[in-house]
C-alpha cells in the first residue's frame, strides 16, 4: 500500500470514511533526492496496476511536472512542464495551473 501526496477523486461514491475505494482519477506525487526513484518507478508501477488514470510526478529542484497518462494499461510520459507553463488536469475539466504559482523564487 502507498499513500499519495495529493489524490484528485472525481466520483463522490468512492468516498467514505476509511478513504477512497477504488483507483483516484489523477495522483500527484513531489519527489526528494531521497525517494526519487521510487515515486517514478515503484509507485508509478503500482498506480498503473490500480488503474489510476493520470499520474504526476513534480520534481522540486528542476523545478519540472511530468504528466503521465495510463493508455491501454500502460502508464505514458506525456509531457514535462517547467516553471512559466501552465499544465491541463485531464481529469477535471477546465482546470488548469500555472505553475509559476506552484515554483515560486525564494525571496
Amino acid at each position: 500500500m502507498v499513500q499519495p501526496d495529493i489524490s484528485v477523486i472525481c466520483d463522490p461514491r468512492k468516498l467514505d470514511d476509511s478513504g477512497c475505494k477504488g483507483a483516484p482519477d489523477t495522483i500527484i506525487e513531489i519527489i526528494s533526492p531521497s525517494n526519487r526513484r521510487y515515486d517514478r518507478i515503484v509507485k508509478m508501477h503500482l498506480y498503473r496496476r490500480a488503474g489510476v488514470k493520470e499520474y504526476w510526478v513534480v520534481n522540486p529542484e528542476e523545478p519540472t511536472v511530468q504528466v503521465n497518462l495510463l493508455d491501454n494499461g500502460y502508464m505514458v510520459a506525456i509531457e514535462e512542464y517547467g516553471k512559466g507553463q501552465t499544465v491541463k488536469v485531464v481529469s477535471l475539466e477546465d482546470c488548469t495551473i500555472d505553475l509559476s504559482d506552484v515554483f515560486t523564487d525564494k525571496s
